[in-house]
């Protein structure tokens, strides 16, 4: 909401703030591993908790100055040592709590995102309005850390050391392959997918209001159309999550990808008000069950004690892929004056993504026609 603002205290370079919010996804990304071994040994409680107080410490440093301040607070302790405990930690802590319908409990659970995507645009957009950047900041500060500790401490349980019978049975069985190939080669492509998906799929996110203004669109008016798009992905999610459970994570993500194809492709071809709610809703129908369904994906194909490191490394291409994402749309809209040359990088990087679930759908099938 604010990158036009910081922008304009830096020369008007977007890529500043772009890549204050990158380093925040690359922190949290790199911070995902050891927070999801920690949360292993001591619970989901603490590290949600700590992750808490960091962030609420970070935004406070971000509101220092402009540069550094807003790299270190992001970077950090927004990410790496904040948003870190909670990401990659939960998708673990509640995979362990579902069986028959994890694909639902993984959308849901993941949706949060999309809720705040929805609720707080014309909330810090009136408050950035009323008050500034700085203090908007500050005030979201307070109400985090006040909000999520007790939250944390009073929820939060371990989730269960024993896992159901059928699955223990599965993971005892676990062939030496995955789809015919070795299981790291699989899972390799996985984390390419992940991350190429990401890539186009930050870009609206990120930019959105900026794109709006640079149309003549008041940053109001952006503000609901991000509201729009988030609000319509946390709905959307929840549906996925059933689609998942019925179709299992490649072919939705496939499905997925190739919404998200067609609706970042739009953004090249709509100028208009209407017409851009319209994509940004689309979009959020596509984009919205790529994560989850690809996380999921890697828990139908790997054995279930491989997940506590397996999740945060997907969730660590994800936030790279995220973090490329934004950073790439700050630099090539500073070289070249608008967003149309990063949209269609966005739509290169979505292709190779639909390329390589593509190749791993193609496989399921082989193998499971001549199981049969």
């Amino acid at each position: 909401m604010a990158l036009k603002d910081i922008a304009a205290e830096v020369g008007g370079s977007r890529s500043v703030p772009a890549l204050a919010n990158a380093l925040a996804w690359f922190g949290s990304a790199f911070g995902g591993i050891p927070m999801g071994w920690i949360a292993e040994r001591v619970g989901v409680r603490w590290t949600v908790m700590f992750g808490a107080l960091m962030m609420a410490l970070g935004l406070a440093i971000a509101t220092l100055g402009t540069t550094w301040p807003l790299y270190i607070g992001y970077g950090v302790f927004v990410g790496l040592i904040g948003l870190s405990g909670m990401n990659a930690p939960f998708y673990v802590y509640i995979s362990k709590w579902f069986e028959r319908r994890r694909g639902s409990a993984l959308a849901l659970i993941s949706s949060g995102t999309y809720i705040a995507g929805a609720l707080w645009p014309p909330i810090f957009e009136r408050a950035i309005a009323y008050a500034g950047w700085r203090q908007t900041m500050l005030w979201f500060a307070v109400l985090e850390a006040g909000l999520i500790v007790p939250l944390a401490a009073a929820f939060l349980r371990r989730a269960p050391t024993q896992l159901p019978a059928s699955v223990t049975h599965r993971a005892a069985v676990e062939p030496a392959s995955v789809l015919g190939w070795p299981p790291n080669l699989v899972f390799a492509a996985l984390c390419a997918a992940i991350f190429l998906c990401c890539v186009p799929m930050s870009m609206p996110q990120s930019h959105l209001v900026a794109f709006c203004s640079d149309l003549g669109i008041s940053r109001a008016h952006g503000a609901a159309m991000l509201s729009v798009l988030l609000g319509t992905a946390f709905l959307c999610r929840q549906i996925w999550g059933l689609i998942a459970d019925r179709m299992g994570g490649l072919r939705t993500v496939l499905l997925g990808s190739v919404i998200q194809t067609i609706t970042m492709s739009a953004f090249l071809f709509t100028q208009d008000e209407v017409g851009l709610f319209t994509v940004a809703a689309a979009f959020g129908l596509g984009f919205s069950g790529m994560i989850p369904a690809t996380v999921l994906a890697g828990r139908e194909l790997f054995p279930p004690a491989e997940a506590a490191w397996r999740i945060p490394t997907l969730l660590l291409c994800s936030g790279c892929g995220m973090a490329t994402g934004g950073w790439l749309a700050g630099i090539l809209y500073d070289h070249f004056g608008y967003y149309g040359p990063a949209f269609a990088t966005g739509i290169a990087a979505n292709l190779l993504n639909l390329a390589i679930i593509l190749m791993l759908v193609g496989r399921q099938r082989l193998i499971t026609s001549r199981a049969h």
